[in-house]
């Protein structure tokens, strides 16, 4: 009897102190960037387990998606790989939150003998104007081009910083996700393409850039230059579920889940 006298208690006690635990309930809906899905998807589930009225829908699309339907309204957040444009802050009134860091990762086949290109080799490889492995110290065959989208933040942060604002080869094969870009790869012995360092495994060879491999360590001490920052972006400032999410994220246990998916956190 006491000791239920004494849980009681304590049970009156924490309330006092903290205020009584609330739940989040409705709908949250996420679209836009690849990158980010992983560890949103694991965040996620975590959320609704907890909050069981809560019901919360995450997709890709790339980031060109993900800030049109915030900024129309059709979700609560919008998942950027890039920078907004000035247009987009100004048409709909756009907030980016930057929540991890990531670096673009130059992969191809685990078979391929290729460990380092140079940036030019890569600029001329994508462009078309090298269409063979043996002209870059590799076998004599040709080279299958991969490419994201053009809504992809992954694929405007490769052109920009790998390619230095050179074109991408039309005769590029287009796979929309980070994800799919791995498999294509993995499964081609000729194939060449870029993806998110977060999604880098055993399946996979990252190829070195002027002698600086695509680690982790190397994006967090600036070496590996190809890097941007990963958004989560609110039209306005966030507010209700949106915000209680977005806070989450940048929590200690937000940040140590996109760690544990070998991405940099802000914090």
């Amino acid at each position: 009897m006491k000791t239920k006298v004494l849980v009681l208690l304590l049970l009156i006690l924490s309330v006092q102190l903290f205020g009584e635990r609330k739940t989040i309930e409705g709908d949250l809906k996420i679209a836009g960037g690849t990158a980010h899905l992983k560890f949103m998807k694991t965040l996620s589930k975590g959320l609704m387990k907890d909050n069981p009225n809560l019901r919360i829908s995450i997709e890709g699309g790339g980031s060109g998606v993900g800030i049109k339907k915030v900024g129309e309204n059709l979700v609560d957040i919008g998942n950027s790989g890039r920078d907004l444009k000035q247009s987009e802050i100004e048409t709909y009134g756009l907030i980016p939150h930057k929540i991890a860091i990531d670096g673009i990762a130059i992969i191809v086949n685990n078979t391929n003998k290729i460990n380092d290109l140079s940036f030019e080799q890569i600029q001329l490889i994508f462009s078309g104007e090298i269409t063979n492995w043996k002209d870059v110290g590799g076998e004599d065959k040709n080279i299958n081009l991969y490419s994201r989208d053009s809504e992809s933040g992954t694929r405007k942060t490769f052109v920009k910083l790998a390619l230095k604002k050179g074109k991408i080869s039309q005769e590029a094969i287009i796979v929309n996700s980070n994800g799919n870009m791995k498999t294509a790869v993995s499964q081609d012995e000729h194939g060449i393409g870029y993806m998110s360092v977060g999604y880098l495994d055993k399946s996979i060879k990252g190829v070195a850039i002027e002698g600086i491999k695509p680690t982790l360590e190397s994006v967090k001490n600036g070496s590996y230059k190809i890097q941007r920052y990963l958004y989560s972006i609110t039209k306005g400032q966030p507010t209700g579920t949106t915000k209680t999410f977005l806070d989450l994220l940048l929590s200690e246990k937000g940040q140590k889940i996109i760690s544990d998916y070998h991405f940099i956190p802000v914090k």
